[in-house]
Protein backbone atom coordinates (compact mmCIF):
# COMPACT_ATOMS: atom_id res chain seq x y z
CA UNK A 1 0.00 0.00 0.00
CA UNK A 2 2.64 2.20 0.85
CA UNK A 3 4.61 1.68 -2.36
CA UNK A 4 1.43 1.76 -5.00
CA UNK A 5 -0.97 4.54 -3.60
CA UNK A 6 -3.76 2.68 -4.78
CA UNK A 7 -6.96 4.46 -5.45
CA UNK A 8 -8.63 1.34 -4.13
CA UNK A 9 -8.55 -1.84 -1.98
CA UNK A 10 -10.34 -4.68 -3.05
CA UNK A 11 -10.01 -7.79 -0.20
CA UNK A 12 -10.75 -11.08 -2.39
CA UNK A 13 -8.69 -13.14 0.09
CA UNK A 14 -10.20 -15.61 2.34
CA UNK A 15 -9.51 -19.14 3.38
CA UNK A 16 -13.10 -20.26 1.84
CA UNK A 17 -13.37 -24.36 1.98
CA UNK A 18 -16.35 -25.15 4.79
CA UNK A 19 -14.56 -28.86 5.08
CA UNK A 20 -11.26 -27.54 5.72
CA UNK A 21 -13.03 -24.66 8.41
CA UNK A 22 -14.22 -27.89 10.89
CA UNK A 23 -10.86 -29.70 10.54
CA UNK A 24 -8.78 -26.82 11.37
CA UNK A 25 -10.60 -23.07 11.84
CA UNK A 26 -7.25 -21.90 13.34
CA UNK A 27 -6.33 -20.69 9.44
CA UNK A 28 -9.29 -19.09 8.95
CA UNK A 29 -9.61 -16.95 11.99
CA UNK A 30 -6.04 -15.87 10.46
CA UNK A 31 -6.64 -15.09 7.16
CA UNK A 32 -10.54 -13.83 6.95
CA UNK A 33 -10.47 -11.80 10.44
CA UNK A 34 -6.81 -10.94 11.13
CA UNK A 35 -6.20 -10.57 7.44
CA UNK A 36 -9.08 -8.28 7.05
CA UNK A 37 -8.23 -6.07 10.19
CA UNK A 38 -4.48 -6.22 8.94
CA UNK A 39 -5.70 -4.77 5.14
CA UNK A 40 -8.65 -2.36 6.95
CA UNK A 41 -5.90 -0.79 9.22
CA UNK A 42 -3.27 -0.48 6.55
CA UNK A 43 -6.10 1.17 4.23
CA UNK A 44 -7.26 3.55 6.95
CA UNK A 45 -3.53 4.81 7.69
CA UNK A 46 -3.31 5.61 3.57
CA UNK A 47 -6.67 6.98 3.68
CA UNK A 48 -5.68 9.41 5.97
CA UNK A 49 -3.23 10.95 4.18
CA UNK A 50 -4.85 11.92 1.05
CA UNK A 51 -5.74 14.88 -0.10
CA UNK A 52 -9.58 15.56 0.09
CA UNK A 53 -10.11 14.66 -3.61
CA UNK A 54 -8.23 11.54 -3.47
CA UNK A 55 -9.98 10.61 -0.46
CA UNK A 56 -13.86 10.76 -2.04
CA UNK A 57 -12.97 8.44 -4.69
CA UNK A 58 -10.85 5.90 -2.14
CA UNK A 59 -12.71 2.96 -1.69
CA UNK A 60 -12.04 -0.23 0.22
CA UNK A 61 -14.43 -3.23 -0.94
CA UNK A 62 -14.71 -6.22 1.08
CA UNK A 63 -15.98 -9.56 -0.86
CA UNK A 64 -17.69 -11.23 1.34
CA UNK A 65 -20.46 -14.69 1.23
CA UNK A 66 -24.01 -15.28 1.54
CA UNK A 67 -22.72 -18.12 3.84
CA UNK A 68 -23.19 -15.47 6.78
CA UNK A 69 -26.50 -15.36 6.38
CA UNK A 70 -26.48 -19.18 7.59
CA UNK A 71 -29.48 -21.81 6.60
CA UNK A 72 -33.00 -20.86 4.27
CA UNK A 73 -36.04 -22.92 5.07
CA UNK A 74 -37.42 -24.00 1.20
CA UNK A 75 -38.84 -20.28 0.61
CA UNK A 76 -37.53 -16.63 0.79
CA UNK A 77 -34.19 -15.41 0.20
CA UNK A 78 -31.17 -13.66 1.60
CA UNK A 79 -31.73 -9.72 1.14
CA UNK A 80 -28.84 -7.27 2.95
CA UNK A 81 -31.20 -6.52 6.03
CA UNK A 82 -30.91 -10.59 6.83
CA UNK A 83 -29.76 -11.27 10.03
CA UNK A 84 -26.33 -12.92 10.19
CA UNK A 85 -26.34 -16.65 11.20
CA UNK A 86 -23.27 -18.33 10.52
CA UNK A 87 -22.74 -21.64 11.34
CA UNK A 88 -19.65 -23.14 10.26
CA UNK A 89 -16.42 -21.84 11.62
CA UNK A 90 -15.64 -20.43 7.78
CA UNK A 91 -19.30 -18.54 7.70
CA UNK A 92 -18.22 -17.16 10.91
CA UNK A 93 -14.96 -15.64 10.31
CA UNK A 94 -16.41 -14.24 7.17
CA UNK A 95 -19.11 -12.49 9.58
CA UNK A 96 -16.14 -11.34 11.29
CA UNK A 97 -14.59 -9.38 9.10
CA UNK A 98 -17.96 -8.36 7.51
CA UNK A 99 -18.17 -6.35 11.09
CA UNK A 100 -14.83 -5.27 11.32
CA UNK A 101 -15.29 -3.69 7.72
CA UNK A 102 -18.59 -2.21 9.10
CA UNK A 103 -17.04 -1.05 12.02
CA UNK A 104 -14.64 0.79 10.04
CA UNK A 105 -16.43 2.75 8.14
CA UNK A 106 -18.83 3.74 10.94
CA UNK A 107 -15.83 4.95 13.52
CA UNK A 108 -12.84 5.86 11.15
CA UNK A 109 -14.47 7.10 7.82
CA UNK A 110 -13.59 4.70 5.57
CA UNK A 111 -15.10 4.33 2.47
CA UNK A 112 -15.91 0.40 3.18
CA UNK A 113 -18.43 -1.36 0.43
CA UNK A 114 -19.36 -4.73 1.63
CA UNK A 115 -20.33 -7.38 -0.75
CA UNK A 116 -22.32 -11.13 -0.36
CA UNK A 117 -22.47 -13.66 -3.36
CA UNK A 118 -23.34 -16.64 -4.15
CA UNK A 119 -21.65 -19.82 -5.16
CA UNK A 120 -19.05 -18.98 -7.59
CA UNK A 121 -18.17 -21.54 -10.11
CA UNK A 122 -16.05 -21.61 -13.31
CA UNK A 123 -12.71 -21.44 -14.97
CA UNK A 124 -9.20 -21.73 -12.78
CA UNK A 125 -11.29 -23.00 -9.79
CA UNK A 126 -9.16 -25.19 -7.24
CA UNK A 127 -10.57 -28.28 -6.95
CA UNK A 128 -11.63 -28.94 -3.67
CA UNK A 129 -14.79 -26.98 -4.54
CA UNK A 130 -17.87 -28.73 -5.86
CA UNK A 131 -18.47 -28.29 -9.51
CA UNK A 132 -14.35 -28.57 -10.43
CA UNK A 133 -13.84 -31.92 -7.98
CA UNK A 134 -17.17 -33.45 -9.50
CA UNK A 135 -15.80 -32.90 -13.19
CA UNK A 136 -12.27 -34.39 -12.56
CA UNK A 137 -13.49 -37.23 -11.08
CA UNK A 138 -16.17 -38.06 -13.56
CA UNK A 139 -13.36 -37.64 -16.59
CA UNK A 140 -10.99 -40.25 -14.48
CA UNK A 141 -13.67 -42.04 -13.08
CA UNK A 142 -13.62 -41.94 -9.27
CA UNK A 143 -15.67 -41.79 -6.42
CA UNK A 144 -18.64 -38.87 -6.86
CA UNK A 145 -18.91 -38.19 -3.13
CA UNK A 146 -22.34 -36.02 -2.16
CA UNK A 147 -23.03 -35.33 1.38
CA UNK A 148 -26.51 -36.62 2.94
CA UNK A 149 -29.23 -36.87 0.13
CA UNK A 150 -27.76 -34.24 -1.93
CA UNK A 151 -30.51 -32.16 -1.33
CA UNK A 152 -28.88 -29.26 -0.07
CA UNK A 153 -29.65 -25.63 -2.69
CA UNK A 154 -27.45 -23.41 -3.70
CA UNK A 155 -27.58 -20.05 -6.24
CA UNK A 156 -24.74 -20.55 -8.90
CA UNK A 157 -22.89 -17.43 -9.69
CA UNK A 158 -21.00 -17.78 -12.93
CA UNK A 159 -16.55 -15.96 -11.91
CA UNK A 160 -17.07 -13.41 -14.55
CA UNK A 161 -20.65 -12.15 -13.69
CA UNK A 162 -19.26 -12.02 -9.82
CA UNK A 163 -16.11 -9.95 -11.52
CA UNK A 164 -18.82 -7.43 -13.27
CA UNK A 165 -20.75 -7.29 -9.79
CA UNK A 166 -17.69 -6.47 -8.09
CA UNK A 167 -16.37 -3.58 -10.60
CA UNK A 168 -20.26 -2.02 -10.65
CA UNK A 169 -19.81 -1.76 -6.83
CA UNK A 170 -16.36 -0.36 -6.88
CA UNK A 171 -17.30 2.02 -9.31
CA UNK A 172 -20.59 2.94 -8.32
CA UNK A 173 -21.38 1.20 -4.61
CA UNK A 174 -22.13 3.92 -1.83
CA UNK A 175 -20.03 3.73 1.25
CA UNK A 176 -21.33 1.83 4.26
CA UNK A 177 -23.66 -0.05 1.74
CA UNK A 178 -23.71 -3.93 1.57
CA UNK A 179 -24.59 -5.37 -2.04
CA UNK A 180 -25.83 -9.01 -2.22
CA UNK A 181 -24.78 -10.94 -5.86
CA UNK A 182 -26.33 -13.73 -6.61
CA UNK A 183 -26.69 -15.62 -10.26
CA UNK A 184 -30.44 -16.76 -10.23
CA UNK A 185 -29.68 -20.14 -10.48
CA UNK A 186 -30.75 -22.43 -7.62
CA UNK A 187 -30.31 -26.20 -7.87
CA UNK A 188 -29.76 -29.41 -5.42
CA UNK A 189 -26.50 -30.36 -5.26
CA UNK A 190 -27.33 -33.65 -6.14
CA UNK A 191 -28.89 -32.34 -9.91
CA UNK A 192 -25.40 -30.52 -10.33
CA UNK A 193 -23.91 -33.69 -10.30
CA UNK A 194 -26.29 -35.51 -12.44
CA UNK A 195 -25.69 -32.51 -14.90
CA UNK A 196 -22.15 -32.92 -14.70
CA UNK A 197 -22.08 -36.61 -15.18
CA UNK A 198 -24.24 -36.44 -18.34
CA UNK A 199 -22.24 -32.95 -19.95
CA UNK A 200 -18.92 -35.07 -19.67
CA UNK A 201 -20.66 -38.36 -20.85
CA UNK A 202 -21.70 -36.98 -23.77
CA UNK A 203 -18.82 -35.41 -24.58
CA UNK A 204 -16.48 -38.83 -23.72
CA UNK A 205 -18.98 -40.36 -25.84
CA UNK A 206 -19.09 -42.91 -22.58
CA UNK A 207 -21.59 -45.78 -23.27
CA UNK A 208 -22.58 -46.31 -19.52
CA UNK A 209 -24.04 -43.78 -17.44
CA UNK A 210 -21.52 -41.86 -14.72
CA UNK A 211 -24.15 -41.57 -12.32
CA UNK A 212 -23.36 -44.81 -11.02
CA UNK A 213 -20.10 -43.04 -9.60
CA UNK A 214 -21.94 -41.29 -7.41
CA UNK A 215 -21.51 -42.19 -3.59
CA UNK A 216 -23.71 -40.63 -0.82
CA UNK A 217 -21.32 -39.72 1.98
CA UNK A 218 -22.12 -39.03 5.73
CA UNK A 219 -23.15 -35.28 5.97
CA UNK A 220 -21.11 -32.17 6.64
CA UNK A 221 -21.61 -31.10 10.29
CA UNK A 222 -24.03 -28.09 10.40
CA UNK A 223 -24.61 -28.31 6.48
CA UNK A 224 -26.57 -25.22 5.69
CA UNK A 225 -30.06 -26.57 3.72
CA UNK A 226 -30.40 -23.94 1.68
CA UNK A 227 -28.79 -20.04 0.22
CA UNK A 228 -30.64 -18.15 -2.09
CA UNK A 229 -29.62 -14.38 -2.67
CA UNK A 230 -31.87 -11.54 -3.13
CA UNK A 231 -29.85 -9.11 -5.66
CA UNK A 232 -33.08 -6.57 -6.18
CA UNK A 233 -30.72 -3.64 -4.50
CA UNK A 234 -27.54 -4.22 -6.91
CA UNK A 235 -29.50 -4.51 -9.99
CA UNK A 236 -31.86 -1.48 -8.97
CA UNK A 237 -29.31 0.84 -7.67
CA UNK A 238 -26.06 0.08 -9.95
CA UNK A 239 -28.02 -2.01 -13.03
CA UNK A 240 -26.16 -5.51 -12.84
CA UNK A 241 -27.52 -8.45 -13.29
CA UNK A 242 -26.06 -11.40 -14.38
CA UNK A 243 -25.05 -11.36 -18.09
CA UNK A 244 -24.73 -15.99 -18.33
CA UNK A 245 -26.89 -18.23 -18.79
CA UNK A 246 -26.40 -21.20 -16.39
CA UNK A 247 -26.52 -23.82 -18.79
CA UNK A 248 -24.65 -21.96 -21.41
CA UNK A 249 -21.59 -20.95 -18.13
CA UNK A 250 -21.74 -24.77 -17.17
CA UNK A 251 -20.75 -26.16 -20.41
CA UNK A 252 -17.74 -23.97 -21.54
CA UNK A 253 -17.07 -24.87 -17.21
CA UNK A 254 -17.00 -28.67 -18.50
CA UNK A 255 -14.92 -27.88 -21.69
CA UNK A 256 -12.14 -25.86 -20.04
CA UNK A 257 -11.83 -28.79 -16.94
CA UNK A 258 -11.95 -31.81 -19.37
Amino acid sequence: IDDFRPTAVINFAAESHVDRSIDGPGAFIQTNIVGTYNLLAHALSHWRGLDETAKAGFRFLHVSTDEVYGSLGETGAFTETTPLAPNSPYSSSKAGADLLARAYYHTFGLPVVTTRCSNNYGPYQFPEKLIPLMILNIVEEKPLPVYGDGKNVRDWLFVLDHCEAVLAVLQKGRPGETYNIGGNSEFQNIDIVNLLCDLLDAKLNRKSSSRRLITYVKDRPGHDRRYAIDAAKIQRELGWRPKYEFEQAIEETVDWYH
